[in-house]
């Protein structure tokens, strides 16, 4: 068989491949016929409500000097990590609001923050294109700072979001404005595994958020400006396991919902979109219309313990809390 007539069946298997693939989405498209506010008030289901003292402000943590650009808690709930434009990271009692660490940093464009599982360490990543553990057990040195413990550095970008892999201190995952994704070993500080970049399948643009899946732990997604997200097995580095797209603008963060089925992310277009990731399809979507023709973007999400709830931050300083059944902003 000549090289003509192999590029030409190549191409037959590509054009076949894509007819299928449009035949799928269609039927899926015509099998999904509600979505979960549709659903929702076909089973009667009402609006999640509020009193006038449910939602408080309980304590406000003063001590940084700049924009605070990130934040995570210990799986206890009881320190929170934060991290700002001061050049300082700031470990705090969440009880107390009283401050247990002050860590100056070596590189004051941070831009993430992450508590480790067992609440030991904690991470963080920015314009150095590195991403620093810091031991909270070390002695400081002589000027009373805290050494940083490992450095992970091989990204050639900007490092983006940082998240421990669950239930262990070993692995951590970061995403960066070189379009990928990885997996690293902080024990020996090298990459275990890298999402995209060559592959096809990976982000054409920067990758902004990730967030490891709290029921299997093997399985991430990322959520970039090219306005998708990708879902990724870490077994398996060459190919997303699926693409979400839906979003008209950068997709800023992406935060996996309680059951591990599904995922929130939230866009500079100004939606906060839910989807499955089992059957990829997108089931809601989370906007409010504005009286100013800006519409502010959405710059962090997090869901409620239940999943009822979707807490999103805006860029004009507004959090709405939206009822993830029938989405509506709650009153």
């Amino acid at each position: 068989m000549s090289v003509a007539e192999l590029k030409e069946r190549h191409a037959a298997a590509i054009e076949a491949v894509n007819d299928l693939r449009e035949r799928l989405k269609q039927r899926s498209q015509q099998l999904l016929d509600t979505d979960v506010a549709g659903y929702a008030r076909s089973q009667g289901r009402s609006q999640v409500t509020f009193g006038p003292t449910d939602l408080v402000c309980c304590r406000t943590l003063q001590g940084h000097t700049g924009k605070v650009y990130s934040l995570d808690w210990t799986p206890e709930r009881d320190r929170i990590v934060s991290a700002s434009q001061d050049g300082r990271l700031i470990v705090w009692n969440a009880q107390t609001s009283q401050k247990t660490h002050a860590i100056k940093l070596p590189c004051a464009w941070v831009m993430t923050c992450a508590f480790s599982p067992t609440g030991q360490s904690v991470a963080c990543g920015g314009l150095d294109s590195m991403c620093s553990i810091f031991n909270l057990n070390s002695a400081t040195d002589r000027d009373g700072n805290l050494p940083v413990s490992v450095t992970l550095n091989g990204h050639k970008g900007y490092v983006s979001c940082c998240q421990y892999v669950p239930d262990e201190d070993i692995h951590i995952i970061t995403s960066s404005g070189d379009q990928t994704c990885v997996l690293w070993d902080i024990t020996t500080g090298l990459r275990t595994t890298v999402f995209g970049g060559e592959f096809q399948s990976g982000h054409t643009a920067d990758v902004l958020s990730v967030s490891i899946n709290g029921t299997n732990s093997r399985v991430f997604v990322s959520g970039s400006c090219d306005g998708t997200a990708r879902l990724w097995d870490t077994r398996v580095a060459s190919r997303a396991m699926r693409t979400f797209q839906g979003h008209e603008g950068d997709v800023n963060t992406v935060k996996f919902f309680p059951d591990g089925n599904r995922f929130g992310t939230g866009s500079d277009d100004g939606t906060c979109r839910l989807f499955d990731i089992r059957n990829g399809h997108q089931l809601q979507v989370y906007y409010q219309q504005h009286s100013d023709k800006e519409v502010p973007l959405v710059t962090s999400i997090a869901f409620s313990i239940s999943g009822r709830l979707l807490f999103a931050g805006y860029s004009n300083g507004d959090c709405y809390v939206w009822d993830t059944l029938l989405a509506r902003v709650r009153n």
